[in-house]
């Protein structure tokens, strides 16, 4: 850099810069040629049409791994001494190389990245040069610069011999006889006046600090084979400290976990050099990836790109900064993928300007540079920076550019939820969509993640099927009890798991269904019929009718259902599951009830004797037997009964008699007191065990996003979350002692009430027309089976869980159909999709990256979708008779508290959940969502009320037992509030607020006073009568700016246009 540049960057005069995101103004172009976009520069688009043409395999795109080198002195000799490293971040090494720095992201000098571009654009950049060895590389290098009078000839043979240097990377610790203080080495001084005695390039010593250059003994060698030659032939002598760094040299294998596989190396060496005139630099990439040395990289991956900075003394920190940039860009999604397929200077010049248009600059005044800038939680796609944003340029393929609305309503309505006319053509595509994937449903189960998901969803379920079955025995007279329920969870759980179309769903026992059955036996217990024959057949009515969805594809109508309808349901599932925890739990306080007054006197509960007016029972022989006199004592368990007479002869204080012996002398206990039998401890344990539960597990399920153990570890302690909770707590209560409510299973497999297993269809007590009638109710049943299974499968198939393998909509409503019969047979309940189950499931499914960059958040890679944990918990369901010596020990409040945190992971990112939060969050405080930016804020709110207004009168509607059966008419009601919304938000709101309907994104806006988009407009290539040009063209409004153009203006542009008069400006 000469002085005059000098003098221009430091009075920061910058000339040509294009800053990011500044679109140019509408102007007038005459005479059909605009002179200012003639040869126009644009970054971005040279970018785009680079990435999108060059497709050669040579050229693909790696990942990349940047380590910087730094050249520094250690016990008088140089080394390169690793200084940062990126892999996504930045990492640098601190305390005096004791340590890495947290990885943060990288925060750049923008003067010294104009400086790194005008270094660029006069050094060598070469590319797919084809060697093997860096003193290759470095060969290469000092020959274009020699070539463009870079460098002098004289200093080749010493930038060679510096270039060549060892490297000390921070994990590789040093040989101990080279440490600092070692007698080992020599004084400096002794080093220069050695290399000031030898006249001989090739003899210098490799020793020399910083290489004092002494130009009156240098040397020429113009041809790399002459100084190769001279190299061998003069034996150079290796440094101490280089020997013991290459031969103690060793990959950082735990490091290479981190990096993505395929990587490539970007080794970036950057150094001062005493005596050196001036700056040389050059960038190269070699033709295939090479190990080139050994201790070149810290992880033994090869070398595709390598960057060479040296300076002279006193120029190291712009140096270091220099590295930073170009080691940051290696990393940059574009930049990097720009360098793999640059086919000349030019192409990488494009490439850092394009990375320079996409920098945002942070004023000095509002930010200190010290500070360290943590990785953010989630980063933008860069995927716009690939796109044309001028469709049909020359070289340039046509990438559509889908608009906002476009790609919101693909993502709502899924492909396959077309209506077909042709019978059972949504249920055979659906066999033909899942029959590929039905060998890897096994395959990928083969993790460690399904075990403990397996547990903790089996656990999940089989203390509803057990609570439900109490229930459901108390309103049914116990033809279908506790035995039933987990039968049936047996039937449905192997039956769906092998044959469904989304096996992620768990089948389970639902509060509507419960109401159903009970309104059918109260109504036959009304009219004296029998229960099981009747519900037979409105089984098999059910039946008929889900077969008809199926034949006829009614289930592509689930497209109708949107987040709206999707939360609202969901949250009164998950909110159930909570408010029954908390129910649960307070009924122990019942069972087992607490002394809140424990200095008041107990309420009395005496015995009262006999009257023996009325009772004359004679056991003389008894009391001859025992030898008792006229006194007896107040316990005497072998005295069965006694006459009046004998107790006439007895001193009895019958208000010290307990119980049992009250009873043995015919008396009986009377008194407040005797209602109430308090249990000591039992009712707050269980709340500890309760609040212990669910703590415990959402503390180490979320334990996999602290920073705590290597992730290995986290994950693991993550999966296995739930089951290290329940152990935990079990274990607490065994510790304890304390009596708590233990789970109660049925260790006999036989119906509760019945003597067999198979229903009867036909009873004498029903009449033949009853069998017609059991229509009506089936309807019901079906609408509300429909509705629990349909809306339960798109919550679980929606995007934001990334499944890959497909839906199964009219294969699951198909399966759930032989269900339906099978259990109607069997005299077992009807079992449909449970939400919050499935959820659950899902939840405990999720893939994270294990392989991420330091500092980069683990991201979602979407869910083990596969078979095997439902077909488990099936299969284990079946066989709880068989383990309930184990299942014994299981405190029912540690259950509950699993129940908690069901519903409480239900809840958790929900858009319902987080607006709620918005109307107690002051605004500088709110989250950035998406949703709160384009829509306002008291319009967030209406919504928000609509919506919990709907889920009061679901709850209402599902509590109150005269109506609840209407609650499946109440859910389709859903649906039709969320389309009388659109009478009030328009599709924009409604596209932030929630998913469009079908059809929807079509309608055009016309509401007033409604901002609308105005297209952007470009004036080309209109002749005018003053023989200028004028034309309005649209352009995509996604890619150019918005600007709100007025009604009058937007006219009188118009009218301009056509009179072909003055100058048009905005």
């Amino acid at each position: 850099m000469d002085e005059s540049d000098r003098n221009n960057s430091a009075n920061g005069q910058f000339v040509g810069v294009r800053m990011p995101h500044r679109r140019d103004r509408p102007r007038v172009v005459e005479n059909g040629v605009n002179n200012d976009d003639a040869g126009k520069y644009n970054p971005s688009e040279w970018v785009q049409n680079l990435i999108n043409n060059v497709k050669s395999e040579g050229h693909k795109a790696h990942g990349v791994f940047s380590e910087m080198d730094v050249l520094k002195e250690y016990n008088g000799f140089i080394e390169w001494r690793e200084a940062a490293r990126w892999v996504k971040y930045e990492e640098v090494v601190e305390e005096g190389g004791k340590r890495w720095s947290k990885p943060h992201v990288a925060s750049l000098s923008m003067q010294t990245i104009f400086n790194l571009r005008k270094a660029l654009k006069d050094s060598p950049v070469i590319m797919d040069y084809d060697c093997h060895t860096l003193s290759q590389v470095i060969d290469k290098f000092t020959d274009e610069w020699v070539d463009t009078n870079q460098l002098d000839p004289r200093y080749r043979p010493h930038i060679r011999d510096v270039a060549l240097k060892g490297h000390k990377h921070r994990h590789v610790k040093r040989a101990r006889n080279l440490r600092r203080g070692s007698t080992a080495t020599r004084p400096l001084a002794d080093i220069a006046d050695e290399s000031s005695m030898d006249n001989s390039s090739a003899q210098l010593p490799t020793s020399a600090s910083f290489a004092s250059i002494n130009s009156d003994g240098l040397g020429s060698s113009n041809s790399n084979n002459e100084l190769h030659d001279h190299d061998m032939g003069m034996g150079m002598v290796e440094s101490p400290s280089q020997a013991s760094l290459s031969h103690n040299w060793k990959p950082n294998t735990s490091f290479l976990r981190k990096i993505p596989k395929d990587s490539h190396v970007a080794n970036i060496m950057v150094g001062e050099v005493e005596d050196l005139p001036n700056r040389v630099m050059g960038f190269m990439r070699l033709k295939e990836p090479r190990l080139l040395q050994n201790d070149l990289s810290e992880v033994n991956i090869p070398t595709r790109f390598v960057f060479f900075c040296l300076g002279k003394r006193g120029e190291e920190e712009e140096l270091v900064e220099f590295g930073r940039c170009m080691g940051t860009m290696m990393v940059d999604e574009i930049f990097r993928e720009v360098a793999y397929k640059a086919r000349d200077r030019d192409d990488l010049l494009a490439g850092l300007d394009e990375f320079m248009e996409q920098v945002i600059v942070l004023p000095p005044g509002e930010w200190d540079p010290k500070i360290r800038l943590e990785p953010p939680g989630k980063v933008q796609s860069q995927e716009h920076r690939r796109q044309s944003v001028v469709p049909g340029s020359p070289g340039s393929p046509s990438l559509p550019v889908k608009k906002a609305e476009e790609a919101e309503e693909e993502s709502h309505i899924d492909p396959s939820l077309v209506r077909s006319k042709i019978p059972f053509k949504g249920l055979v595509d659906d066999i033909k969509r899942k029959v590929p994937f039905y060998l890897s449903d096994y395959k990928d189960a083969l993790h460690v993640q399904c075990l403990g998901s397996f547990v903790y969803v089996f656990l999940g379920t089989l203390t509803p099927n057990v609570t439900f079955g109490g229930l459901l025995g108390q309103a049914t007279d116990q033809y279908m009890g506790v035995m039933e329920c987990i039968f049936a969870a047996a039937v449905t759980g192997i039956l769906f798991a092998l044959f469904g179309g989304q096996p992620l769903n768990i089948l389970g026992s639902t509060g509507p269904m419960l109401v159903l059955e009970a309104i059918i036996y109260n109504l036959c217990k009304d009219n004296d019929w029998d229960f099981m024959p009747m519900r037979f057949w409105v089984g098999m009515w059910t039946v008929g009718f889900i077969l008809l969805i199926v034949i006829f594809n009614l289930s592509a109508l689930v497209k109708y259902i949107t987040r709206f309808t999707e939360e609202s349901f969901a949250t009164l599932i998950a909110v159930i599951f909570i408010v029954e925890a908390f129910k649960k739990v307070i009924e122990i306080g019942s069972d087992s009830p607490v002394n809140f007054h424990p200095n008041d006197p107990l309420p009395s509960c005496e015995c009262i004797p006999r009257d023996c007016n009325t009772t004359g029972l004679t056991t003389a022989a008894a009391v001859a037997t025992t030898g008792l006199s006229t006194a007896l004592p107040s316990t005497t368990p072998e005295i069965v009964n006694y006459t009046c007479a004998d107790l006439t002869n007895m001193t009895i204080n019958w208000a010290s008699l307990s119980n049992e012996t009250c009873m043995m002398f015919g008396g009986h206990m009377a008194g407040h007191g005797c209602e109430v039998e308090y249990v000591a401890d039992v009712f707050f344990f269980s709340i500890l065990l309760f609040i212990g539960t669910f703590a415990l597990t959402l503390s180490l399920v979320d334990f996999k996003r602290t920073t705590l153990f290597p992730t290995v570890i986290r994950q693991r302690i993550g999966d296995f979350g739930v089951l290290i909770a329940i152990i935990i707590m079990v274990l607490i209560d065994f510790l304890v002692g304390i009596n708590t409510p233990k789970l109660i299973v049925p260790d006999e497999f036989k119906p509760t009430r019945r003597a067999q297993w198979i229903v009867n269809p036909f009873s004498d007590r029903n009449p033949w027309w009853l069998y017609l009638a059991a229509g009506v109710p089936a309807l019901l049943s079906t609408i509300l089976i429909f509705l629990d299974q349909q809306i339960t499968a798109v919550i679980v198939n929606r995007k934001e869980n990334k499944l890959k393998k497909g839906v199964g909509y009219h294969l699951d409503m198909f399966v759930v159909a032989i269900c339906v019969g099978i259990h109607s047979l069997l005299g077992l309940p009807w079992y449909v999709a449970a939400t919050v189950s499935a959820l659950a499931h899902i939840n405990s499914l999720k893939k994270e990256s294990e392989c991420t960059a330091p500092g980069d958040k683990p991201s979602f890679l979407g869910v083990r979708e596969q078979r095997v944990t439902a077909l488990g918990i099936g299969v284990l369901s079946g066989c709880a008779v068989l383990i309930t010596s184990v299942l014994k020990y299981i405190p029912m409040p540690v259950l509950y508290g699993v129940f908690f945190y069901m519903g409480f992971s239900a809840l958790r990112g929900m858009q319902l959940v987080d607006r709620l939060f918005l109307f107690i969050q002051p605004v500088k405080y709110q989250p950035d969502l998406p949703y709160v930016r384009h829509v306002p804020l008291w319009r967030i709110h209406i919504f928000t009320i609509v919506q919990i207004v709907c889920l009061v009168i679901l709850w209402v509607v599902k509590t109150i037992k005269v109506i609840s059966i209407g609650f499946p008419m109440m859910v389709l009601a859903t649906g039709v509030v969320r389309k009388v919304i659109e009478c009030f938000f328009t599709q924009k709101e409604l596209r932030w607020l929630d998913d469009l309907l079908p059809g929807a994104g079509k309608k055009k806006e016309t509401d007033k006073g409604v901002e609308s988009k105005v297209p952007y407009k470009s004036f080309y290539s209109s002749t005018s009568t003053n023989g200028s040009t004028l034309d309005v063209q649209e352009k995509d409004d996604t890619i150019k700016p918005k600007f709100f153009v007025s009604d009058e203006c937007d006219a009188s542009i118009m009218h301009r246009k056509n009179t072909g008069t003055g100058n048009t400006r905005l």
